[in-house]
């Protein structure tokens, strides 16, 4: 099976080409650095011919409200565009667990907004809705930060190694389109626990704060924002985040 990623050079795009090739299939990278541009369409159609699933886990390079909408709108409609034309069997993106639950924040928005179009396209489709990954806690953190302090909200957090979301992706390109899944790591405790966590792992010695106001990228969380609530059906992956911080 011939599968094009794009965002192939990403971290997880790296992987799932690592993973669809170690299975046999012809898996092919595509990027602007590789002349295959989603946002202006150039070499798309070249990029399409002859392949079974797109792959899409391309980020925007800005998180500015507007810039991440213009991103993700313009990039799916020109893939799924591309690919009717081309008869691509099978659409697969990555998206958010709890997006269509954090109006406030622009990114969230915009990843709701990439849902929208790939559904109402009527194309064959895989969405595979990830927790946030564990290489993202440091930056969290960051994001966070009050000169020397964290001031980190209590908020549910599952978060999953990107190895897992990458492992998902695959799995779902190699397969039939499923729709909507969602998928997330074994533990889930509050957002400033793990901050705790990725510190003690690190030596980071700045202090953490648990501050319920606290907003994660724009958006206050609660227990069953980002996270996979009751009613909604999730496959969890099994690495647990102290075994892959002390990996790091």
């Amino acid at each position: 099976m011939k599968v094009l990623v794009i965002g192939g050079s990403g971290l997880i795009g790296k992987q799932v080409v690592a993973i669809l090739t170690e299975q046999g299939h012809e898996a092919v990278p595509a990027s602007p650095s590789t002349g295959v541009n989603a946002i202006t369409g150039e070499g798309l159609a070249d990029a399409v011919a002859g392949v079974h699933a797109v792959v899409d886990v391309a980020n925007s390079p800005s998180w500015a409200d507007d810039d991440v909408l213009e991103f993700f709108t313009t990039s799916t409609r020109n893939l799924l565009e591309a690919e009717r034309a081309a008869g691509v069997a099978h659409h697969v993106a990555l998206s958010i667990v709890g997006c269509d639950r954090l109006p406030d924040s622009g990114y969230m928005r915009s990843k709701v907004a990439q849902e929208k179009i790939i559904v109402e396209s009527g194309a064959p489709h895989s969405i595979v809705r990830a927790t946030q990954f564990f290489e993202f806690v440091g930056g969290i953190a960051d994001s966070l930060a009050d000169g020397d302090t964290i001031r980190a909200p209590h908020g549910a957090f599952q978060p999953i190694a990107s190895v897992d979301v990458a492992t998902a992706v695959a799995r779902a390109a190699s397969g039939d389109p499923a729709g909507l899944t969602n998928i997330a790591g074994p533990e889930k405790q509050g957002m400033d626990d793990f901050i705790r966590t990725w510190f003690a792992a690190t030596g980071d010695a700045r202090e953490v704060v648990t501050d319920p106001a606290a907003r994660y990228y724009g958006a206050v969380i609660d227990e069953g924002s980002i996270v996979p609530i009751d009613g909604e059906e999730v496959t969890v992956y099994p690495t647990k985040f102290k075994d892959w911080a002390a990996s790091q």
